[in-house]
């Protein structure tokens, strides 16, 4: 799970599948649209959620059958 900061509730602090993460839209704000179809809007940009994602499949070995 990654670590996330919801926008416009008042820092309210979430944690997200990344792999459920259907893809981001960035711009004024970061919208991270999941496979559901919700919509998230988060204070962290788009480089940010990308490191994040990234160090978590590190984390649990998911890039070993990418490499």
């Amino acid at each position: 799970m990654i670590e996330l900061t919801m926008l416009g509730k008042l820092g309210k602090i979430i944690y997200l599948n990344p792999h459920q993460i259907e893809y981001i839209e960035a711009g004024a704000n970061t919208t991270i649209v999941m496979l559901s179809g919700k919509r998230l809007l988060v204070l962290e940009d788009y480089p940010t959620v990308f490191k994040r994602i990234v160090d978590y499949r590190k984390q649990i070995g998911a890039f070993k059958n990418e490499e």
